[in-house]
């Protein structure tokens, strides 16, 4: 049921009085219903078109404004001034490959494609800028203009309304092994439909990976028959990943405390999937997985998916901190995740991790930010970004094919959540740039999107979840 502060902000009167209304927005795996167009900044898009193509997305050529293009309007004053020419009707989202831009002069043809677009953008619109790693583009000027792209879609997430969200796609062109259209299409596919409805203003990473392993990009269905593990999922955003993947054709094992036992036993019985009773700081737990994971499905059967859902939260501020407070969030946050992943990471073990698996993890912006009153907290999840980035680096672990990522949701509306005071509740909603709180299906299509085989070149990355916070990044 909405609490009283939601219904005080989105009844008629409020619109009246100007309280800013959430756009409902547009999620599962809809496109845009308006076209999409697609410019360029540097050089041709050459690297985005191959891309739509793969995912047989069919893209206009954007307008641009520049002086010569502009027309006459008049106000409703009755002056004229000069505008970008309109697009004659809405626009579903706005590509722009800047993958040659190396000039200064380049930023002006972001912003001649970008001007005219942005007025004309739908409700849930999309803003997708393709550019490289900055430290690889060359010179100064051209590291310059690289970072400068970063700038140009934070303060555009910023600008945006009606639920559209603006994110920058980072791709390596330069090195010996460099993205190609079908390593990048996972990422535009999950930028373009509503799965990435909560992700605004941030920076996606594209690498390559061995096209054998880049398999089913488009498939609605891209982990049938694959048994992913969630932990953490007998209730709230856990359940919420369980139901994704099942969705997507997984053979879910969800795990959860024996105290959360009743719910565990819901969740699996709703998506057909089987539960296990786990408290994952034990230290046998990793083998209690696989071996689980062995006798449900057989000894040859082997994990494509763990996410590590499972958290903890024991808020003080840190002078009224002990140290069993303090341990026992470290524990359950990060400590059992180390410890699992050592041991389903053993190649011969039953039940084990598989060749082009993935690991993915459940950080948190208190993790990036900080904040008040969860050191310990923050310190975990920290943490969990720190592994993920360590992880996704090791070459043993990408020889065989397995990538190592973490979201990092922001608010998003739990059981948790909704016992927050109201007027600290609403705040949390409203400070970000959807002026509303992430669901949980927010955080599950983002891993699932990691998770899923097309993503194999996604690796070492932490993707908020956010909404984008107006206060910062």
């Amino acid at each position: 049921m909405a609490d009283l502060v939601q219904l005080l902000t989105s009844n008629p009167l409020a619109r009246q009085l100007g309280v800013p209304q959430p756009t409902r927005l547009r999620r599962g795996r809809d496109l845009p219903t308006g076209p999409v167009v697609l410019g360029a900044a540097g050089g041709a898009p050459t690297l985005v078109r191959r891309t739509l193509d793969v995912l047989g997305v069919a893209a206009d050529d954007a307008l641009v404004d520049t002086p010569q293009t502009r027309v006459t309007e008049t106000t409703d004053e009755g002056r004229t001034r000069q505008v970008p020419a309109p697009y004659p009707g809405t626009v579903g989202a706005v590509l722009v490959d800047a993958t040659a831009a190396t000039a200064i002069e380049d930023l002006e043809a972001l912003r001649g494609v970008l001007r005219p677009a942005l007025k004309a953008l739908e409700a849930s619109g999309r803003v997708v800028v393709v550019g490289v790693e900055p430290e690889t583009a060359g010179g100064p000027v051209a590291v310059a203009v690289q970072q400068a792209l970063e700038g140009v879609v934070r303060s555009v997430g910023k600008e945006l309304r009606k639920g559209a969200t603006a994110n920058l796609v980072r791709v390596d062109l330069l090195t010996d092994a460099p993205t190609t259209p079908t390593d990048l299409a996972s990422t535009l596919s999950f930028l373009l439909e509503g799965r990435s409805a909560y992700v605004s203003g941030q920076v996606l990473h594209v690498g390559h990976a061995d096209e054998a392993r880049v398999r089913e990009i488009t498939s609605e269905r891209p982990f049938e028959g694959q048994v992913v593990v969630v932990t953490g999922a007998g209730r709230g955003i856990g359940a919420s990943i369980a139901e994704t993947f099942a969705r997507d054709g997984a053979m879910v094992v969800a795990v959860d405390v024996p105290a959360g036992g009743e719910g565990l036993s819901q969740v699996a019985n709703r998506i057909g999937g089987t539960a296990l009773q786990l408290d994952i700081t034990a230290a046998d737990a990793g083998q209690r997985i696989a071996g689980h994971v062995a006798q449900r499905f057989g000894d040859a059967a082997r994990i494509h998916t763990i996410v590590h859902n499972a958290g903890i939260t024991r808020d003080r501020l840190l002078v009224n901190t002990d140290e069993e407070r303090w341990g026992s969030v470290l524990e359950v946050n990060l400590a059992a995740q180390v410890r699992i992943n050592e041991v389903l990471l053993d190649p011969d073990l039953p039940g084990g991790l598989d060749d082009g698996g993935r690991i993915v993890g459940v950080a948190s912006t208190s993790g990036i930010a900080g904040n008040r009153g969860q050191t310990n907290y923050a310190a975990s999840k920290a943490g969990v970004i720190g592994l993920v980035r360590a992880m996704g680096a090791d070459e043993r672990l990408a020889a065989r094919g397995i990538t190592v990522n973490a979201v990092a949701p922001g608010f998003i509306e739990t059981e948790m959540t909704a016992k927050i005071p109201v007027a600290t509740r609403e705040i949390g909603r409203r400070i970000n740039s959807l002026q509303q709180g992430g669901r949980p299906v927010d955080v599950a299509e983002t891993i699932a999107w990691f998770a899923q085989p097309a993503s194999a070149a996604v690796t070492g990355r932490v993707l908020r979840v956010c909404g984008q916070s107006q206060l910062g990044a």
